[in-house]
């Protein structure tokens, strides 16, 4: 004795039923893998746009106070922007400054707020120069002025 037609035909339907369900978890997991990586990458993009900052000083009269030279950096982003020499990296004329040569008045400063940035003055001579500084989230702005 043997299954009948109608018999094989629900054992190849409960089969089918069961592969299209693993089938399906297997699309389900890998899409929701990709929109998380998506949403993610989402939010590093917003930061970034977020994220802004220039210097605002008169290229031509860098103030000094005691052995550093004094430049504002301001916050034209819409976040909170991290002042520290940890999170931003100085150039002068594409030379590294090291972080014990340069501070912030402040660790970090809302939109539109300036924080004071000290530079050793060992660092800059006289004549014309380009800082660079590049900040949280790799955003840059150079700076031309004369000493």
């Amino acid at each position: 004795m043997g299954f009948s037609l109608t018999g094989t035909h629900v054992v190849f339907f409960i089969a089918s039923v069961i592969i299209a369900s693993a089938v399906s978890g297997v699309f389900i997991t890998v899409i929701d893998g990709v929109m998380t990586s998506f949403s993610e990458r989402g939010k590093i993009i917003e930061e970034n746009l977020e994220t802004k900052f220039i210097i605002i000083n008169d290229p031509d009269n860098i103030p000094i106070s005691g052995n550093f030279y004094i430049f504002y950096v301001k916050n034209i982003g819409s976040r909170k922007l991290a002042t520290t020499n940890e999170t931003f990296n100085i150039f002068i004329d594409g030379e590294f400054v090291v972080t014990a040569n340069f501070n912030f008045s402040d660790n970090s400063i809302k939109p539109d707020e300036v924080a004071t940035m000290f530079i050793d003055n060992s660092e800059i001579s006289s004549g014309d120069h380009t800082l660079r500084a590049v900040g949280p989230q790799d955003i840059v702005d150079e700076f031309i002025f004369t000493i």
